[in-house]
């Protein structure tokens, strides 16, 4: 019968209770094969996320690159205008070159009236009134000017193209002395170089005076007497390239003619040896009232 050893170990065990085994109870608990309990694994520790610095404001500016902004872009400049081909220039004639300087009398730039001829005079009005409205200064008139100008001014009246001429005064005769002999019979353009006038002489009566200017020493213009030989009203120097309009010749090349530059310039210059006058209105009457064989009479007095 086992029952009283069972008995007696659990007595043992109550009696072990909280303080642990007897000497003998060590000694059999040494001598069982030991099981070790097998304790669970302790959960690694999570690593503490590490805080974050909150960014100042410095940190983030210097994170957050700096925004460049754009250039303003630069106007571009304005093209520079060019000049477009001639309609009319130096050396134009006719009913057109007649409108355009009236038209631009009309403005105060023509202080002549109409010739047709386009010369001097009329390439410093275009290039006067092309510089005031800031057009390429050229002298003759293209597209453009001529667009402006028109749109300016006003179709011109027949009396603004061909202003009538005004019917000249008669000279006070002079003393005989002062008038060639050669200048007292018949119709005579008589021109004296002393007092620098042209006169225009019928039957010994002055019908018309022009002042007059003269060529240099190294151009003289011719004294004695002489005939009209040949008239033309618009007339350009072939030798000078020059505007000679009204011409009267009387000696080779040499006539007496309206001279642009003498109406501009007066007495500071001199002709290559015709006979200049610088009004208009008067070379038109002595051009209309003389006679191709008329007698011309050059002299110093």
């Amino acid at each position: 019968m086992r029952r009283p050893v069972v008995v007696g170990l659990v007595a043992m065990l109550l009696l072990a209770g909280c303080g642990g085994l007897s000497d003998q109870g060590a000694d059999e608990a040494a001598s069982r094969p030991e099981v070790t309990a097998q304790s669970a694994p302790s959960p690694r520790p999570t690593p503490s996320p590490t805080p974050t610095a909150a960014a100042t404001p410095a940190a983030e500016s210097a994170a957050t690159p700096t925004e460049t902004p754009e250039p303003t872009p630069t106007p571009s400049p304005t093209p520079e205008l060019v000049a477009g081909p001639p309609i009319w220039g130096l050396g134009s004639s006719g009913d057109d070159v007649r409108e355009l300087q009236a038209r631009l009398a009309q403005i105060d730039w023509f202080d002549r009236d109409p010739t047709g001829y386009y010369g001097d005079v009329t390439a410093q009005a275009v290039s006067g009134f092309q510089a005031k409205r800031g057009f390429p200064v050229v002298g003759y008139v293209d597209q453009r000017t001529w667009d402006r100008l028109a749109s300016m001014t006003t179709e011109p009246t027949r009396d603004e193209l061909y202003p009538p001429t005004p019917t000249p005064t008669p000279a006070a005769a002079p003393a005989a002395s002062t008038v060639d002999a050669r200048c007292l019979t018949g119709r005579v353009i008589c021109i004296d170089k002393s007092q620098r006038v042209v006169r225009w002489v019928v039957d010994g009566s002055v019908q018309l005076t022009l002042d007059a200017r003269f060529g240099s020493e190294l151009t003289p213009t011719r004294e004695g007497v002489f005939s009209v030989q040949r008239k033309v009203r618009d007339e350009v120097s072939q030798l000078y390239n020059t505007s000679m309009p009204l011409a009267v010749y009387f000696s080779g090349g040499q006539a007496v003619h309206y001279s642009p530059d003498f109406a501009a310039n007066g007495y500071n210059g001199s002709s290559h040896g015709c006979v200049n006058t610088r009004s208009w209105g008067g070379m038109s009457t002595l051009f209309d009232a003389a006679h191709i064989g008329d007698r011309v009479v050059v002299y110093w007095s």
